[in-house]
């Protein structure tokens, strides 16, 4: 019976130790759940909303120029790349976005992001419902939405400058396109 209340102490002292942790450990994720909320993951890896696009001209897949001077309408902006998981699965669901939402080709720009020959599936989905420039990964038009990651999509307007300016930087592909004339 001797051992018996040295037991039950180190017992107490260990539950107490493990308490003292467990509160340290919910501290800092609650920290750290501040930082992540405060630095939203969209802002780092593409250009943030009313934030001007930078000039590009580039040349679709069927020949039309593109450039960052917008008609009078919002385009939907997308960028995909066919080495990327997500974009694979993220892909119908763009073009049944845009199909349901009536959304017409002109008012849709999309950017794949790398080689012709391995870009090929892509480009042939979305060439009915968009212009779709190719370009390696260094391009213009990734430069001047400043996206390092896909797929991206995003909502852009004219300034009235004869510039755009990105009314959303993560468009919601399950909600209705507010694009529709």
């Amino acid at each position: 019976m001797s051992f018996l209340i040295p037991a039950v102490a180190l017992v107490g002292a260990l539950c107490v130790l493990d308490l003292v942790l467990t509160l340290g450990v919910v501290k800092r994720l609650r920290e750290h759940t501040e930082m992540l909320a405060s630095n939203s993951a969209v802002d780092t890896y593409t250009i943030n909303v009313g934030e001007q696009v930078g000039e590009f001209t580039a040349s679709s897949v069927d020949g039309e120029e593109v450039t960052h001077q917008l008609r009078q309408d919002d385009t939907l902006v997308a960028f995909f790349s066919p080495t990327c998981g997500p974009c694979r699965d993220k892909l119908p669901k763009f073009v049944d976005h845009v199909e349901r939402g009536g959304i017409t080709r002109d008012r849709v720009l999309v950017t794949v992001v790398g080689d012709a020959e391995e870009s090929r599936g892509f480009i042939e989905q979305l060439r009915p419902i968009a212009r779709v420039v190719c370009e390696r990964s260094d391009g213009e038009l990734t430069a001047a939405f400043k996206v390092k990651a896909f797929p991206t999509v995003l909502k852009v307007s004219p300034d009235g400058a004869g510039g755009a300016v990105v009314t959303a930087n993560d468009v919601r592909l399950d909600q209705p396109a507010a694009l529709a004339a």
